[in-house]
C-alpha cells in the first residue's frame, strides 16, 4: 500500500505558506507621491481695464444669477462684452437698462427684444470702476477643456467605500490562515481522540480509511455528539432568528436613482434646508418627493456643474454631474439654449427608499413642526450622503427607544401644554419624555 507523508507536516507546511501570505499582502509598496506644482501666479490686470479678481467677485454677486460667460441664460453670454459694446454704453445699460430703452437707442432695444423683452435689473449702485472690473473678468479668455489623463485613474486601488484593496486582501488572508489554523487544530485533536479510543491512525493508511477511522472514533463518543447536537441547535436557532428579525429591515438600502441627486452637494455644500425641497413634512404625514419644479428654482440657471474638482464633496467628474442635470432637462423638457419650456416631458420613476408597513402609523408634521424633530435623528446625516441611504432600521424598537430618550419640547409649544402641566405634577418632574406623554400606547402607532 502506498504511504503517505506526515499529515503533521502537511498541516504546518500549509500553516506556514498561509502566513507568509499574510505578510506579503501587508507589505505592500508604495507608490511615491508626485510633488504638486506651485499654482502659477494670477496676471496682473493692465493699468486702467479694470481687476478680473474683484470683477469675478462682483459677477457673481450681481450677475450670476441671470448670465454665464459662454452660455445663454435669463441674458445673453458675457464672453468678450468689451469688445462688443463701448464703455459708456455698458454704464447707462448696468445701471439702469429701462431708461435706455425707454430713450430708444437702437442696441437697447436690440437686447431687450432678442431676450423676451426680460426686464434687467438695475444696478444704480455699481460704479464705473466697479462695471469695469467685471468687464475685465469677462474679457478673459475661455479656459481650456481638461483633458483626462491617460492610464490608471487616481485611486483606483481602493473600492466605492474608500478602503484600499490591498486591505481587504490582508484581511482574506488572515481569515484564511485562521481557517488553516483551526484545521490543524482540529487534526490534531481528532488524532488524540482516536488514540485515546483505540483506533489506529497509522500513517500507511490511506486518507479514505483514516477518515473513516475518525468518524467512527467521533460517534462513538457520546459526549461529543451531545454537545456537537446542542452546539448545532443553537448555533441554527441563532442564525434563523437573526434571518427572521431582519426581514422587512432596510438599513443601508442604497438604490440607484433614475437621475443622481446628491445631498452632500445640496444639503451639505449649499446648505439647502431639508424641508426646502420636502416641504410638506411640515404639515402632512408624508414628507413627499420633492416635485421637479423644485429643483428648476435653481437649475434653470445651473446648467453646469461649476464644483471645484479639489472639493471634498466631489466624488464624481464636473461632466457626469452636468450630465445629470442635463437628464432633469430632458424630463421637465427644457431647453437650455433657447431658455424655454418645450412642452414634451418624461416621468422620472424615484425609487422609494423609506418605507413602514401599511399597519404603522407615522406623522411627519408631528415629529416636525409639533415635536421640533431634526430631519437627521431618524434620516442620519444626510448632507454627508452622495447617494441617498436608509441610515436607521426603523424597526418598532428603535422607534420605542427613541420615544424613551427624547424629551418633549414644551416651550412655547401649546400643543402639549395643558398635558404636560397635569402629567408634570402628577410625576413629579419638569421634563417629560414622549414615552411618559404616551408614546408607548399601541394605538398612537397602530390603529
Amino acid at each position: 500500500m502506498k504511504k503517505l507523508g506526515n499529515p503533521k507536516s502537511f498541516s504546518k507546511t500549509i500553516f506556514s505558506l498561509a502566513f507568509s501570505a499574510i505578510f506579503a499582502v501587508g507589505v505592500s509598496a508604495q507608490e511615491p507621491v508626485a510633488t504638486a506644482a506651485p499654482a502659477e501666479a494670477a496676471a496682473a490686470p493692465a493699468a486702467g481695464s479694470g481687476d478680473p479678481v474683484k470683477g469675478k467677485e462682483l459677477f457673481n454677486t450681481n450677475c450670476a444669477a441671470c448670465h454665464k460667460l459662454d452660455a445663454k441664460m435669463t441674458g445673453p453670454a458675457l464672453r468678450g462684452v468689451g469688445d462688443k459694446y463701448d464703455k459708456e454704453w455698458l454704464y447707462k445699460w448696468i445701471k439702469n437698462s429701462s431708461d435706455l430703452i425707454k430713450s430708444g437707442d437702437a442696441k437697447a432695444v436690440k437686447v431687450y427684444e432678442e431676450f423676451a423683452k426680460a426686464n434687467m435689473t438695475a444696478f444704480p449702485q455699481l460704479s464705473n470702476g466697479d462695471i469695469d472690473n467685471i468687464v475685465a473678468y469677462a474679457m478673459e479668455p475661455a479656459p481650456e477643456p481638461e483633458t483626462p489623463k491617460a492610464g490608471v485613474a487616481e485611486g483606483s486601488e481602493k473600492t466605492g467605500s474608500g478602503i484600499s484593496n490591498n486591505l481587504i486582501l490582508g484581511v482574506l488572508a488572515f481569515i484564511l490562515g485562521a481557517l488553516i489554523f483551526v484545521l490543524f487544530s482540529v487534526n490534531k485533536l481528532m488524532r488524540n481522540l482516536a488514540k485515546k479510543e483505540g483506533v489506529d491512525v497509522s500513517e500507511g493508511k490511506s486518507p479514505a480509511n483514516a477518515v473513516v477511522s475518525f468518524a467512527k472514533a467521533y460517534v462513538k463518543n457520546q459526549f461529543i455528539m451531545v454537545v456537537t447536537a446542542i452546539l448545532f441547535l443553537l448555533t441554527s436557532a441563532y442564525f434563523m432568528y437573526g434571518y427572521f428579525m431582519q426581514i422587512g429591515v432596510d438599513k443601508g438600502y442604497e438604490p440607484i436613482q433614475p437621475i443622481h441627486y446628491s445631498h452632500k452637494i445640496h444639503a451639505g455644500e449649499n446648505g439647502i434646508d431639508c424641508k426646502y425641497c420636502h416641504s410638506s413634512a411640515r404639515v402632512s404625514k408624508n414628507a413627499g418627493i420633492p416635485s421637479l419644479n423644485v429643483c428648476m428654482n435653481c437649475h434653470k440657471n445651473i446648467s453646469e456643474f461649476q464644483g471645484s474638482k479639489d472639493s471634498t464633496y466631489v466624488e464624481y467628474t464636473k461632466e457626469f454631474y452636468t450630465a445629470e442635470i442635463q437628464k432633469l432637462y430632458d424630463a421637465v423638457g427644457w431647453d437650455k439654449a433657447t431658455q424655454k419650456y418645450t412642452g414634451k416631458t418624461k416621468p422620472v420613476k424615484w425609487v422609494r427608499i423609506h418605507n413602514l408597513p401599511d399597519f404603522v402609523y407615522f406623522n411627519h408634521s408631528q415629529h416636525v413642526t409639533v415635536g421640533g424633530i431634526e430631519c437627521q435623528k431618524c434620516h442620519g446625516k444626510v448632507e454627508s450622503f452622495e447617494v441617498m441611504k436608509q441610515d436607521q432600521p426603523l424597526t418598532m424598537g428603535w422607534c420605542i427607544n427613541c420615544h424613551r430618550e427624547t424629551n418633549v419640547k414644551v416651550e412655547d409649544n401649546g400643543y402639549y401644554t395643558k398635558i404636560h402641566d397635569q402629567l408634570a405634577k402628577k410625576l413629579g418632574v419638569t421634563k417629560l419624555t414622549a414615552a411618559q406623554m404616551g408614546g408607548l400606547e399601541c394605538g398612537k402607532c397602530h390603529y
